[in-house]
């Protein structure tokens, strides 16, 4: 993207919105453990045009392998896709985002996350007052990527300075924009609503094409959202966390959308904590009507036991589905919901005044109360264990407290930590590895194979080296069998020339008019 200049960017911008990202409209957002490769392939087969991958840390996907292999999954099908970085460093940015480009369409950089580890790790909507940091890290990846850079962020309680922040990212090489409509400081119970007020200005003020983000709980508000700002498409987390089916328009049973879920988690696998937690927002009613069912998705430990939580949510709600025919308002108006509590839909978090109101309290006390009851037949046989310790058997009835009966390791002879329980030199994998680095060592219990590989590299050379000098002496001899044969070609030449002069008559001398008598 080097060496453009700002009008082009501009302009490039919506050429890449319009044939890279085929003009989306439904847009599924970055999630933090939510938007995985399963998730996306889910909401893609029901409208989304195009999907995030979650967040994930620049710093930890440079330096970790690991967390690269697990965090950017993707297939052919998953595309168009934008991944989304979390950074505070321009050349750790730029490192993330050149090892991830070939996996995507265009990186994105997190200025919206406004929760509290975002403020420890310095990163997120804790950046918006580091105008100079953000432009620099913008304009790096701008001019170094082979992909376009977006940006992701939160307004200002000022409109004006909002909208200058926007112009800043412009100015910088952001080619697409996301604006969500509420401030920093409008999260959990003081989330209230988006102003789409303040994107409508944003959109009206850049000349790069913007997405809008907030208040988006069924299809009707990305329309209206649509018309009423200018953007050029429209962002969805929380409805679609909870309808999956949300930019269809439909509002399906909450466990038929779940076993679907599951399908995809089955063909693209992901961890279980993931899997618990899209089962948990798309039943999210009926889970709070049946908390026995609750319970059984709480304890799930495979695919299988999320689907025999399935199955008896279904039975459950087959009864209440035949009364609703005949009391409708009971499903609906009592429990303050639109549709009936089995079909997703959207989950509208409380306020703090609504959390303070009588049946809130009354909610919070039962739960509390079975709690305590859980925690005290736990603890009957475990006199001394905290409160954590407790939850934890509570959700693991084998886990061992007991600190005479757990593993003792080893330590490292050179650092602190466990050293590996195979390692042939008694170290633990990082010191190993780098005494391998050094000494040029094999390690079969942590299996580092720096001998054996330099071995392999020796041989290689060698066989080239060797297959080089075949060539050259082919070269060579197939230049002296040249030279010699030119060589016999003039000599022969020659002996032919020599025998023909020597079979000539000699010449008759015409200049004198003496003739032999």
């Amino acid at each position: 993207m080097a060496n453009d200049s700002s009008n082009s960017t501009m302009t490039n911008g919506f050429k890449f919105w319009r044939e890279t990202l085929k003009s989306p409209r439904f847009v599924v957002a970055p999630m933090v453990d939510q938007s995985e490769l399963a998730w996306r392939m889910l909401s893609r087969k029901y409208g989304a045009d195009l999907c995030y991958t979650p967040m994930f840390h620049a710093s930890v996907f440079v330096k970790d392998a690991i967390y690269r292999k697990e965090s950017l999954q993707t297939c052919p099908e998953d595309r168009p896709l934008i991944v989304q970085f979390c950074a505070n460093d321009p050349d750790t940015l730029l490192k993330a985002a050149q090892i991830a480009e070939p996996y995507c369409d265009a990186i994105d950089l997190n200025l919206g996350c406004p929760q509290v580890i975002a403020k420890r790790g310095h990163y997120g909507a804790f950046l918006q007052d580091e105008w100079d940091l953000l432009s620099k890290m913008v304009r790096t990846c701008h001019e170094s990527l082979k992909v376009p850079v977006t940006c992701k962020i939160r307004v200002f309680p000022s409109l004006e300075k909002t909208v200058r922040y926007a112009k800043m990212l412009e100015a910088a090489g952001c080619q697409l924009l996301t604006v969500h409509g509420r401030t920093r400081e409008q999260k959990g119970m003081l989330t209230g609503v988006a102003d789409w007020t303040y994107i409508k200005a944003v959109r009206e003020a850049v000349k790069i094409p913007v997405f809008a983000n907030g208040n988006i709980q069924y299809l009707e508000d990305v329309h209206r959202c649509l018309q009423e700002t200018g953007v050029q498409g429209v962002m969805s987390a929380e409805g679609n966390l909870h309808n999956p089916a949300l930019f269809h328009g439909k509002s399906p049973y909450s466990w038929e959308m779940t076993l679907e879920y599951l399908d995809f988690a089955e063909k693209y696998p992901c961890p279980l904590s993931y899997i618990r937690g899209h089962v948990f927002k798309i039943c999210h009613h009926a889970l709070s009507m049946h908390r026995d069912v609750r319970e059984l998705v709480a304890n799930a430990k495979s695919i299988q036991d999320f689907r025999t939580a399935m199955d008896a949510i279904r039975v459950v709600c087959q009864k209440d589905i035949e009364r609703f025919e005949k009391e409708p308002d009971l499903f609906t108006t009592k429990l303050k919901l639109p549709l009936p509590y089995w079909i997703c839909q959207p989950y509208v978090r409380p306020s703090p005044e609504e959390e303070s109101d009588a049946e809130h309290k009354a909610l919070r006390q039962r739960l509390n109360l079975k709690r305590a009851e859980d925690m005290q037949k736990v603890s009957a046989g475990d006199v001394g264990l905290s409160n954590n310790k407790l939850k934890k058997r509570l959700k693991c009835p084998s886990k061992n407290f007991d600190p005479d009966q757990k593993l003792k390791f080893e330590t490292c002879s050179i650092c602190l930590n466990p050293k590996g329980l195979k390692c042939e030199y008694g170290l633990c994998k990082g010191c190993c590895k780098a005494k391998a680095n050094l000494e040029i060592l094999n390690c079969s219990g942590h299996n580092i194979k720096k001998r054996t590989n330099v071995e392999k590299e020796k041989l290689r050379l060698a066989a080239l080296r060797e297959s080089r000098g075949l060539v050259e002496k082919n070269n060579h001899d197939k230049t002296l069998a040249a030279s010699n044969a030119k060589e016999g070609a003039i000599k022969h030449c020659q002996e032919e020339t020599d025998l023909i002069s020597t079979n000539v008559p000699q010449t008759i001398n015409l200049s004198c008019n003496k003739f032999p008598s």
